[in-house]
């Protein structure tokens, strides 16, 4: 099997990038969503602009599950591609020049597989890589999963755009 040249320029940035973390005040001053639309609580691991993994801990206290379902809550498959797309944003606003006045707008979903329930009391483990990225356009593969199981997964694209654009 042929690695692309996106790839193995990937892999390569891998190795020399800087790993960071963020803990939920850094998220708070990163991102523009706030409770209760925050799906990330804790970025673990993040070679910016190459991939991360973070999580989100699931609370029967989040409003979804006052509805869905009030006798069997389970998190709805769309707020867990949020949460994908949220880490898919913080890595790449980890790095530096982007920072600062860029937010990552959700731009299209692709091969979208929901494989596993996830309900109160999980942690869901978050895991993106970027496939692509060439200014202001992106793409990552996503996955989420609870205790090693995969809970879903997908090719999400995004478009970096300035702040005063919003």
């Amino acid at each position: 099997m042929t690695e692309t040249l996106e790839a193995k320029q990937i892999a390569k940035d891998a190795e020399n990038g800087e790993s960071v973390s963020f803990n939920i005040q850094e998220i708070s001053e990163l991102l523009p969503h706030k409770y209760p639309f925050l799906m990330v609580d804790r970025v673990t691991d993040c070679k910016p602009g190459i991939y991360a993994k973070a999580y989100k801990n699931i609370s029967m206290n989040e409003p979804q599950f006052q509805g869905h379902f009030p006798n069997a809550p389970i998190m709805p498959g769309v707020l867990q591609i949020e949460a994908l797309a949220q880490a898919c944003c913080l890595c790449i606003l980890a790095i530096p020049e982007y920072k600062d006045g860029y937010t990552g707008i959700f731009t299209g979903l692709d091969s979208v597989k929901f494989r596993k329930m996830v309900v109160p009391g999980d942690r869901l483990e978050l895991d993106v890589t970027r496939t692509k990225f060439r200014f202001p356009y992106g793409k990552f593969e996503v996955k989420a999963s609870v205790d090693g199981e995969d809970t879903c997964s997908a090719m999400l694209s995004f478009v970096m755009v300035k702040n005063e654009e919003l």
